[in-house]
């Protein structure tokens, strides 16, 4: 009886956690993400369906992977990886160095009230998804669509033959 308790009581500090954060909290949370683009390669298809994907399905990683000179690196399954961690551990997470298209210089730079505002509200949303695919060293198998990042230098025009133009 005790276990089903404790399991009960385990099931339910997700949810108690963001009732305990704040509406305010969790608006300034969902706004953070939003307008920081985080769900541009967190949500899986939320940049070709232009946002219109529902918030239930926002954050649960992709399976297509960024590749570089880096190796091929994803976006990772917040809502898993948020539900792993304590408010003090995103902290730290957050503000740690992450592979390219990553733009962990620009998420360190948050203040803890911010970084705890997210940590809440993506907590809020509660665990979903699959992890995101392992990433995966330069010249490594990459089995998973993914897009290029790397810059390319356009060919040079052909040469052009004069035409008379009358």
């Amino acid at each position: 009886m005790h276990i089903k308790a404790i399991l009960a009581a385990a099931l339910l500090l997700p949810s108690l956690n963001a009732l305990a954060a704040g509406p305010a909290d969790l608006d300034r949370g969902r706004f953070i993400v939003r307008f920081g683009g985080c769900n541009d390669c967190h949500t899986d298809g939320y940049m070709a369906k232009e946002g219109q994907v529902p918030e239930a399905q926002w954050l649960t990683g992709s399976p297509v992977g960024f590749q570089g000179p880096w190796g091929t690196s994803y976006a990772a399954n917040l809502r898993l990886r948020i539900a792993s961690l304590t408010e003090d551990e995103w902290v730290t997470v957050a503000r740690a160095r992450r592979q390219p298209p990553m733009p962990w210089f620009t998420l360190a730079e948050l203040g803890d009230a911010d970084l705890r505002a997210v940590y809440r509200y993506v907590r809020s949303l509660g665990p979903a998804g699959e992890p995101a695919p392992a990433y995966v060293a330069p010249g490594g198998t990459v089995t998973t669509p993914y897009i290029v990042f790397v810059p390319q230098m356009p060919e040079p025009p052909a040469s052009r033959t004069a035409r008379n133009v009358d």
